[in-house]
């Protein structure tokens, strides 16, 4: 059994992965710049209690190396998960938290390589599984074990 000290480290992983999809999210259709984006989550978000709901403290370092890791190697990133979509589909096609949750984990696959590829795979569909149904979470599981192929081979 995982001692609490490793327990409450992937839990504040786990909410710093959720964070950073929202914080891609909102990037993607706001606009927000960076520097204000990860401003307004570290003060405003990040282990905060907003409308009755408490937001579980986050690994603060993790979450910025994801957002800005995702921003700034987006295309490369892109290029990753379209090569492993079918031929008749997009990126663009995507509905945007899709596109954020498979940024966010093609990221930590390429860029993470201390994460174990069979965690980075399990926590985004646990992210999944707060935005879809079975079928989405089974898309993200393939994808993102066929992109860690391509990456981590």
């Amino acid at each position: 059994m995982p001692s609490k000290s490793a327990r409450s480290r992937t839990q504040a992983r786990a909410a710093a992965r959720f964070a950073a999809v929202q914080a891609l999210y909102q990037q993607e259709m706001e606009g927000t710049p960076l520097p204000t984006l990860l401003h307004e989550f570290h003060s405003h978000r990040l282990g905060a209690i907003i409308e009755d709901i408490e937001y579980a403290d986050a690994d603060g370092d993790f979450f910025d190396d994801i957002v800005k890791g995702v921003d700034a190697r987006r295309d490369e990133i892109d290029r990753a998960i379209a090569a492993r979509l079918s031929a008749q589909w997009s990126l663009d096609r995507l509905d945007r938290p899709m596109r954020q949750i498979l940024r966010a984990g093609t990221y930590e696959l390429i860029a993470r390589r201390d994460v174990p590829t069979g965690a980075v795979i399990s926590e985004y569909l646990d992210v999944t599984d707060a935005f879809y149904d079975k079928r989405e979470k089974g898309f993200v599981n393939g994808l993102l074990d066929a992109v860690a192929k391509d990456v981590r081979a």
